[in-house]
């Protein structure tokens, strides 16, 4: 007995499309966006990252700028961690400054910029002004300079004469005790910049309707709502905020040069950009300052990478 079996239809599945391939019709997908990121891009790509990984393959070789560079492989990293004591100072000053100054100020900036944002758009515009002012000042060190002044015409040690608490000026500015709080403390007056204003422009995007709807929902209290909506909405301008604020308190360098000279006494206010700018700018050991360069670098990063996850975690 004969049956007629039909063969089975071949199932037709797409051909899938190879990375190269996906790349290749994005690119031509997005081509004008591209065209008109290429200025910037070029840009970026000569005067960052080419700097960046000559940098990282620099701090591996001996180059003074005379003769030509000769490989050294790990010693300069040896000397830096092992022989350079000054290197460890700078690298406890900057990790100071990267935990007190750092969240201090980033919490700072919010702080102040969320209770600015509950004001009338004409106060909240001069307010901002007056908060973001200190950040664009050019003679901002010469007004601390004068507070901190070591004679008796200095207005810190005038106030505190009159007041009684001391009987002679004080050195603020040449004694070690003193120097790194200052500069700290300048730093946190100055810290309302960029980030300041990214949370301003983030608080006026917050969608007013998921504010209406949480209360809805059960949202009791400002800070309910704080947590549960403003912040997990203004995610970007809180990531974009942490890395300016991580950057700027690694990068401490001309404050430090402003108040305490350079090098400050017993180096305590130097860091390790001033201990780049060191080795960089005046010795000219370009290959131990790529190595300095290197580790600031990783060290930035590895904060960010911290930051990022942490900020996840905000509204959970």
């Amino acid at each position: 007995m004969e049956t007629n079996v039909r063969p089975a239809k071949e199932v037709s599945r797409p051909v899938r499309l190879s990375r190269l391939a996906r790349i290749g019709k994005e690119l031509n997908r997005s081509k004008h966006y591209y065209l008109l990121m290429s200025p910037y891009m070029i840009i970026f790509f000569l005067f960052t990252v080419i700097p960046v990984v000559l940098s990282l393959g620099l701090s591996f070789f001996y180059f003074n700028m005379l003769e030509l560079p000769r490989f050294v492989g790990w010693q300069n990293y040896s000397r830096l961690f092992l022989n350079d004591d000054i290197f460890m100072i700078a690298l406890k000053n900057t990790l100071m400054f990267a935990v007190i100054t750092g969240p201090i100020s980033y919490l700072a900036c919010f702080i102040f910029a969320w209770i600015i944002n509950e004001l009338s758009p004409k106060v909240r515009a001069f307010m901002t002004l007056i908060f973001y002012a200190p950040s664009i000042s050019g003679n901002v060190f010469f007004i601390w300079l004068i507070i901190f002044s070591g004679d008796s015409y200095g207005y810190m040690n005038g106030f505190l004469m009159k007041a009684g608490f001391i009987l002679e000026p004080i050195q603020w500015l040449l004694d070690e005790k003193y120097i790194l709080p200052i500069v700290m403390i300048v730093q946190l007056w100055l810290s309302l910049g960029t980030s300041f204003l990214a949370f301003i422009a983030g608080l006026q995007t917050v969608d007013k309707t998921l504010i209406e709807a949480g209360t809805v929902d059960g949202i009791k209290n400002r800070w309910q709502e704080l947590w549960y909506i403003t912040l997990p909405s203004m995610r970007p301008q809180l990531m974009f905020g942490a890395v300016m604020q991580i950057t700027a308190s690694f990068a401490v360098a001309d404050i430090s040069i402003a108040l305490a000279g350079f090098p400050s006494v017993n180096y305590a206010a130097h860091t390790i950009v001033t201990h780049l700018m060191d080795f960089g700018t005046i010795r000219f050991e370009m290959g131990y300052a790529s190595a300095i360069a290197t580790v600031l670098f990783f060290l930035m990063i590895g904060s960010n990478k911290l930051t990022q996850r942490m900020l996840r975690k905000v509204g959970e």
